[in-house]
């Protein structure tokens, strides 16, 4: 569009962007550098239930003043499917959700969108994977949109020290459709007075990106992105993987450098990687001799596999995935550990952009349950703790209302300290005790498999995956694990040979929901 360019209608755009994102941000500078260059601009907003559950709509029109007429035109207040002109999303779901409800189309639309994700919360807690395709999302937003503008505005957002609001500003700019040129622009973000800085910086790197697809767009819809994108926090790299394989030792502390030399010594090549990662995560959660227990456990099962196995150590390598997680599972201690790292505080100042001697709180909601206190008692005394219905109703009244706890406070976190420190109470807990039998007889099945049905022996070491979290997310999965085990006991006593394909059916739905009524479902069908 140009100023010149008569309008019968106005300039349509909605702007979808979650809390602490700037959306407000971007729709202020947006009406305020369309009124100082001589259009009526409105601007309405419709929040979501949260920031993440939804995103809040922001809709803005504008209508130039010198259109003919004199009257002051009646602008709408929210998006028509099928007349917005600008769709703005700041996460690669929500450009798919407005493609969904029809306010982008491929007649007139363009859809300037993110690629980075943030996961809903369906898909964090759902029992397995239920994350939604990346590339499905950005497949419909190319057939859906008129053109399309993509790339990971919030990683440009974050390397200039801002929020994604001025990339998608920017971004906007360089798209060129609407009738302002590129100083009007970096003049509304100078008059908003708030952080004009990092906000410029990142306003140029993604007025680039946009040009860049527009040099490169055809009719169809383009998609960019920004060079080798960095890895986040947590992904290695595969140069990183091979040097781990080849030399374990490199990989751990001092503390450690026995067993990694160990798991060189002994383990396939293939095992490794996640050997040292097993090995990693048992130390930081006990200790060295616990970590020596779970190599010790490995070196069982890497026995049946030299002498049983078909030469992949497929199963060996899940036994080394799924038993270091249920090794490490998640008490009272750990989730107390977690809470106080200094990596947590600096993440938390770093994601709230503390500057200078700005103060951050942390507050912690709390909900343990009976469970919770009891996992920590010795074995004797936290099973009659359990059948004692009395002290439990009592443990029950003390906590209904759930705990606050503020983690920065001396007394906050002295508090959660003390309790990362018990780790020496662990190995006489009931929990403990509990789930090393569960751990020694889940292994038991994989190795008496192994020599029978290999494929089987697999599907049942992938089962353990189904055991996760704490609370009701843990006694879902747990309960899902012993039915199934008690169809395993089934399938082997009956000699079926197709116990690895029934397995298969019935890890897929104890992962389809938290209550277990698919899994009930499937177990019926015999």
């Amino acid at each position: 569009m140009s100023n010149s360019t008569p309008l019968k209608r106005p300039i349509t755009m909605a702007v979808l962007a979650m809390g602490g994102e700037g959306g407000g941000v971007f729709a202020d500078w947006a009406v305020d550098m369309a009124e100082e260059n001589g259009y009526w601009a409105q601007t309405t907003s419709v929040p979501g239930v949260a920031q993440r559950t939804g995103a809040t709509i922001y809709y803005l029109e504008f209508f130039p003043r010198n259109s003919g007429s004199s009257q002051e035109p009646i602008l709408s207040t929210m998006p028509t499917p099928g007349e917005v002109d600008l769709v703005v999303a700041s996460e690669l779901m929500e450009a798919g959700r407005a493609v969904m409800r029809g306010f982008v189309t491929p007649n007139c639309t363009t859809l300037i969108t993110s690629t980075n994700r943030m996961y809903a919360m369906a898909e964090k807690t759902a029992m397995g994977d239920s994350r939604v395709s990346s590339e499905e999302l950005l497949s419909a937003c190319k057939s859906g949109s008129k053109r399309l503008i993509a790339a990971d505005f919030a990683q440009i957002a974050e390397e200039s020290g801002t929020v994604i609001s001025a990339s998608l500003f920017g971004a906007l700019a360089g798209s060129q459709i609407l009738p302002f040129s590129k100083s009007e622009f970096i003049a509304a973000i100078e008059r908003g007075g708030v952080g004009v800085n990092a906000s410029l910086a990142a306003f140029e790197k993604s007025f680039e990106v946009a040009q860049k697809a527009g040099k490169e767009s055809a009719p169809t819809a383009v998609s960019i992105e920004i060079g080798k994108k960095p890895l986040r926090e947590g992904e290695v790299s595969q140069e990183e993987m091979v040097k781990v394989v080849n030399d374990p030792e490199s990989a751990v502390g001092s503390a450690l450098k026995e067993l990694a030399a160990r798991i060189k010594a002994e383990l396939p090549a293939e095992v490794r990687f996640m050997a040292v990662g097993g090995v990693k995560k048992c130390a930081d959660y006990q200790d060295v001799a616990y970590a020596k227990r779970y190599l010790d456990r490995l070196a069982t099962v890497l026995d049946h596999e030299r002498s049983v196995g078909d030469g992949t150590f497929r199963v060996l390598n899940e036994v080394a995935r799924y038993c270091a997680l249920w090794m490490t599972y998640e008490d009272t201690i750990r989730v107390a550990q977690f809470k106080t790292r200094r990596s947590r505080f600096e993440r938390v100042e770093k994601e709230a952009r503390k500057t200078g001697n700005q103060i951050v709180q942390v507050r912690e909601f709390l909900h343990p349950g009976v469970e919770e206190f009891t996992d920590m008692m010795p074995t004797a005394l936290g099973g009659w703790v359990l059948k004692t219905k009395p002290v439990t109703k009592m443990i029950e009244r003390m906590t209904v209302n759930g705990i606050r706890l503020q983690t920065t406070s001396l007394h906050g976190y002295l508090l959660l300290y003390t309790l990362s420190r018990l780790r020496f109470l662990r190995p006489r807990s009931l929990r403990f005790s509990l789930e090393q039998a569960r751990i020694d007889s889940w292994l038991k099945e994989v190795t008496e498999l192994m020599g029978k049905n290999y494929q089987f022996a697999l599907e049942v070491a992938e089962i353990a995956g189904i055991i996760k979290g704490y609370g009701s997310t843990h006694a879902n999965g747990l309960r899902n694990y012993l039915a199934i085990m008690d169809e395993v006991a089934r399938l082997k006593a009956e000699g079926s040979t197709e116990g690895a394909a029934r397995i298969k059916s019935l890890h897929a739905a104890a992962l389809a929901d938290e209550n277990g009524e698919k899994l009930k479902a499937v177990l019926a069908l015999r």
